[in-house]
């Protein structure tokens, strides 16, 4: 009976700790499921959010930008594919030695990457442009904190050639300089989400973007030549250096469609690194820089003379052997000369002659044939920057200013203006909006866009033009200032130029001078027209000597390049101007 009762009493106490051990199985099972419950169901949507922004990461990116290639579909200006590095320090687990791995892959201050490191934000780039080699060399070496971001970089393969025109594009992709700015609307690519997701080691093992080809920019096609860019390039850097000059430019037009093959500038500089260079070399000096022309004037001046009705045939001029006076101010010559006519007068640069030849037409004449070749207004060529130079209105002129500006002082013009209307004149008189994009297409290759050649007016009549095609020609003689500037087994028309310029006390004592050249080539079919410009040369400083074997080196090996063959020199029919007995 004992026996009974001590079996059931075990029982009982057995019964009851396995009730307890249930009940506290199924507490802790309860607790476990309201866990759950509460994690799922009504927490899920907030941890599924914290897991997603933990793990993964948007990024807002610009589709790649449009190349830039000259009028042959050479590349000028091209993107190529690269890696953003940023880091998020929160997550560097020595950031000590992290910033030193991280320094020496990339090619960095240390310091400046270890304070980036430091930083309290939750996210620090660290290189915009860095190669995918060294991001997969960093992502080995610091596997957690560093985000790997695909981007691209600006690269100009040519360097310095034509850097001006070019100009440059900032760190964020953005034209800042040149045509890259007055295109970026269409070179640009357009922004699109990329999404990143990590492992928890932080390993990248899925990337989703948005990339379309409409986020693609469109590319540029100039009408630069890149062989003949390089060909005006030399032959001012030459120049500049061998005359120990301030700085030189030269643009390079055909003259029939206005479309721009080189333009030079030198000092230049180097558009992938542009911040290492003065921001004074970034000028395009040809759009952005005005110049008195000096002497170049007397050919519009000439076409001025004929349009207001002088007959050149018995046009002459006394030359009063170098010395004019008009009130207090004397009118020089280099040389003394007595009787000329109006292509003498051209052929040897006489002052006095063309200053007689304005008084004679009268200020408004002179004024009106000016502003039909363009000076005093921007070409429309689109350039950022472009200046307009000075041509004041007549009705202000007094009898030394329309003396003055009749040879090229008191006048300031550009370097695309005049070549614009030097153009005029080989084009027989027509003046051609000037050009320096020929397409814009899109990122498929298809046009998008041209530009095709435009006349913006008639400068002179076709006749008057053919007559500055000849006194321009003989400037260009033997017996004219500018023969230096023909190349050999080629004929050339052109002018020179020696203007003085203004110093700081807005006089022209003790000066420095331009030495200018304006032509084109050859005589009877123009195939370019050229304009040189060297600012401030030491010793030798007339346009004749200095700027016109600018013109024959530019001239010559353009010709070459392009397969032009010689012609042999014809003989000029003069004007038959009579000279009084």
């Amino acid at each position: 009976m004992m026996k009974k009762e001590t079996d059931k009493q075990a029982d009982q106490k057995r019964n009851r700790r396995i009730l307890i051990v249930g009940i506290v199985f199924t507490l802790c099972y309860a607790v476990i499921g309201a866990k759950a419950f509460y994690l799922q169901v009504l927490s899920g949507n907030a941890l599924s959010e914290r897991a997603v922004a933990e793990y993964t990461r948007n990024y807002e990116s610009m589709g790649r930008r449009g190349n830039i290639y000259d009028a042959q579909m050479r590349e000028m200006a091209v993107t190529a594919r690269v890696v953003s590095v940023a880091a998020r320090p929160p997550r560097i687990e020595d950031p000590r030695r992290t910033a030193t791995i991280i320094a020496e892959i990339l090619g960095m201050d240390q310091r400046r990457v270890a304070e980036r490191l430091a930083s309290d934000r939750p996210f620090v780039w660290i290189k915009r442009d860095a190669s995918p080699s060294q991001a997969r060399a960093l992502s080995r070496a610091v596997p957690r904190g560093l985000d790997m971001i695909d981007s691209y970089s600006r690269i100009y393969p040519n360097r310095q050639l034509a850097a001006q025109s070019l100009g440059f594009v900032g760190v964020d992709g953005n034209g800042l300089e040149g045509i890259e700015y007055r295109y970026d609307e269409y070179l640009r690519g357009s922004p699109y989400s990329q999404t990143v997701v990590r492992d928890a080691l932080g390993r990248i093992f899925q990337r989703d973007d948005a990339r379309t080809p409409d986020t693609e920019g469109k590319s540029l096609v100039l009408t630069i030549d890149a062989n003949m860019q390089n060909i005006a390039e030399q032959a001012v850097a030459r120049a500049v250096r061998q005359h120990n000059a301030r700085s030189g430019m030269a643009v390079v037009m055909v003259p029939q469609t206005g479309e721009i093959r080189a333009v030079a500038n030198h000092p230049s500089f180097n558009p992938n690194t542009y911040g290492s260079s003065p921001r004074s070399a970034w000028r395009n000096r040809a759009f952005t820089d005005s110049f008195e022309p000096g002497s170049a004037m007397k050919v519009f001046t000439a076409a001025a003379a004929m349009e207001s009705g002088i007959d050149p045939r018995r046009l002459y001029v006394d030359c009063e052997e170098g010395r004019y006076r008009i009130g207090r101010n004397i009118i020089h010559d280099n040389r003394p000369h007595g009787l000329l006519n109006l292509q003498e007068v051209i052929q040897h640069s006489s002052n006095i002659g063309i200053v007689k030849i304005s008084e004679m037409m009268g200020s408004e004449a002179l004024h009106a044939t000016l502003g039909r070749f363009g000076f005093g207004r921007r070409t429309g060529v689109g350039f950022p920057g472009e200046a307009s130079g000075v041509l004041r209105g007549h009705h202000t002129w007094r009898r030394i200013d329309n003396a003055a500006i009749s040879f090229g002082q008191g006048i300031s013009v550009t370097g695309v203006q005049l070549v614009t209307a030097v153009s005029a004149i080989a084009n027989g008189g027509t003046l051609m909006k000037p050009r320096l994009v020929k397409e814009i297409r899109n990122a498929d290759g298809s046009v998008f866009d041209s530009f095709e050649p435009e006349p913006v007016r008639r400068a002179v009549t076709p006749g008057i033009a053919g007559q500055l095609k000849t006194m321009m020609a003989l400037a260009t003689s033997l017996e004219g200032t500018g023969f230096r500037a023909v190349p050999e087994g080629y004929t050339a028309c052109g002018k020179t130029g020696t203007a003085q310029i203004l110093t700081a006390r807005g006089d022209y004592r003790d000066s420095d001078y331009y030495s200018i050249f304006a032509g084109f080539a050859p005589v009877h079919a123009p195939e370019l027209a050229v304009i040189v410009a060297i600012e401030a040369p030491r010793g030798q400083y007339y346009g004749g000597e200095v700027a016109a074997p600018v013109f024959r080196e530019i001239v010559r090996e353009s010709f070459n390049y392009l397969d032009i063959p010689p012609v042999e020199p014809s003989p000029f029919i003069a004007l038959e101007i009579a000279k009084p007995a």
